[in-house]
């Protein structure tokens, strides 16, 4: 249930509709536009009395919200979300370029791909601490020491650390170290995850699952903001289709359809959605085009040696010349890099 209020209703008055919802056991959330204040009501809400808030004189209107996601709908909140990750904005006119490896693999080879993706304008740095891998024979990461060589890099740069996160029993040393805790497209669905990292206020990067709706994929957004963190940002990284020629096949409508139903920001990940480095730029300035808040990338200074999705990353040269052709795209919605 939403509660449009009348133009230039006083904090007082807003705060007398709030004690009288509290009769009814819902969570009320207060959203304030340039013009409009509207309260959000969580819960079961069909106790409610809504004509008895209708008759409210600073009662504008009551609308009934069908959609099961309520504190990641746009209905609730009709202002972009931006997110503010230590001066770093994601949402709004800038646009927010994440870049790094795929894993964390030396002290010495994030801090290189860290200096050489800032110099080419990326504002944050990306790298797998703990990696998900189809099969356990596979590199996983260098775990807690990779969360160490991470802090060592962002030392030396200044760049904030988006990394991601695989168990609720290292949220500690995350919520501690990590400035963008990354749920990954594996763990979308992982409800104690969820929950753990929802009672933390670190910025969130939520990962569309590999079949997930755009629906089931907002109620995992829920499920963090249902826990007290409203920094979410979400990530189209490609789903499971029928074709072969791509690792994933990215879904661009995603991009528009989430900005019509959500206010959080979204990003685009090219690097996963193909696994193909040659079409990373393509997709990037597709992504750009249809309103993605930014991208993440992967970027690794030789990816013959990679250990991990070298096929996908591209050089930190590659990198460079994308940010011109990126900068150029965003240039005509009015926005910048």
């Amino acid at each position: 249930m939403i509660i449009v209020l009348k133009p230039k209703t006083t904090k007082n008055d807003i705060e007398s509709i709030i004690s009288f919802l509290k009769q009814y056991n819902v969570s009320s959330d207060v959203s304030k536009g340039v013009d409009t204040t509207i309260i959000g009501l969580v819960g079961d809400t069909s106790s409610v009395n809504s004509e008895a808030l209708q008759t409210n004189p600073h009662v504008e209107r009551v609308m009934i919200v069908t959609e099961p996601f309520k504190k990641s709908n746009r209905k609730f909140h009709p202002q972009n979300s931006v997110i503010d990750v230590s001066g770093a904005k994601v949402g709004g006119k800038s646009l927010a370029v994440i870049a790094g490896p795929c894993s964390v693999e030396s002290e010495e080879q994030i801090c290189s791909i860290a200096h050489d993706v800032k110099a080419s304008g990326a504002t944050f740095l990306r790298g797998g601490a703990f990696k998900p891998r189809t099969s356990p024979y596979s590199f996983q990461g260098l775990e807690v020491q990779g969360l160490e060589l991470l802090k060592k890099a962002k030392a030396q740069t200044g760049l904030p650390i988006v990394t991601e996160i695989m168990s609720p029993r290292f949220v500690e040393h995350f919520e501690r170290d990590v400035d963008v805790i990354q749920i990954g497209a594996r763990n979308m669905q992982n409800f104690d995850l969820l929950k753990e990292v929802g009672k933390t206020k670190k910025p969130i990067l939520l990962k569309r699952g590999l079949s997930s709706t755009i629906e089931e994929w907002l109620m995992s957004a829920e499920y963090i903001m249902a826990g007290g963190n409203p920094n979410v940002i979400l990530c189209e990284r490609g789903i499971r289709t029928f074709e072969t020629q791509t690792r994933n096949t990215l879904d661009i409508s995603a991009i528009p359809v989430i900005k019509r139903l959500s206010h959080l920001p979204i990003i685009v990940d090219p690097s996963h959605a193909t696994g193909i480095s040659h079409l990373v730029e393509p997709l990037a300035k597709a992504s750009i085009a249809a309103g993605a808040d930014g991208v993440i990338i992967e970027v690794h200074n030789n990816p013959a040696c990679a250990m991990c999705d070298g096929p996908q990353s591209i050089t930190p040269a590659v990198f460079d010349q994308l940010m011109k052709k990126i900068a150029a795209y965003a240039a005509i919605d009015g926005r910048k890099v």
